[in-house]
């Protein structure tokens, strides 16, 4: 399984949890939406999310996608996953509240 990860307030996932697909803010202000490899996790909840609860961490099947998933360099060089289109749902293996991924 090739798994990447995408942050997320609980409380946004759950508005959507009827919904098939996930959409982030991001794939509307930017045209994709943000994950992260394993090793990178760490240092995104620190950078975005220091002081905010209630946070998930959604596990993709990368495998799953039905939208294009494209590694892009970012501001401090690295590369980054990047998915152009909303998020199907069954490509989710896990979802972790930010408790357990600390």
């Amino acid at each position: 399984m090739n798994l990447i990860y995408h942050v997320v307030e609980a409380n946004e996932w759950a508005r959507q949890e009827n919904q098939p697909v996930y959409r982030a803010g991001s794939l509307e202000t930017e045209g994709f939406i943000h994950l992260s490899t394993k090793e990178q996790v760490p240092g995104v909840m620190d950078r975005y999310y220091r002081n905010v609860p209630n946070l998930l961490v959604l596990h993709v099947d990368a495998d799953k996608l039905i939208h294009e998933l494209r590694y892009e360099q970012a501001t401090n060089n690295e590369l980054f996953p990047h998915v152009y289109g909303p998020i199907n749902k069954d490509a989710v293996v896990v979802i972790e509240s930010n408790d357990d991924a600390k």
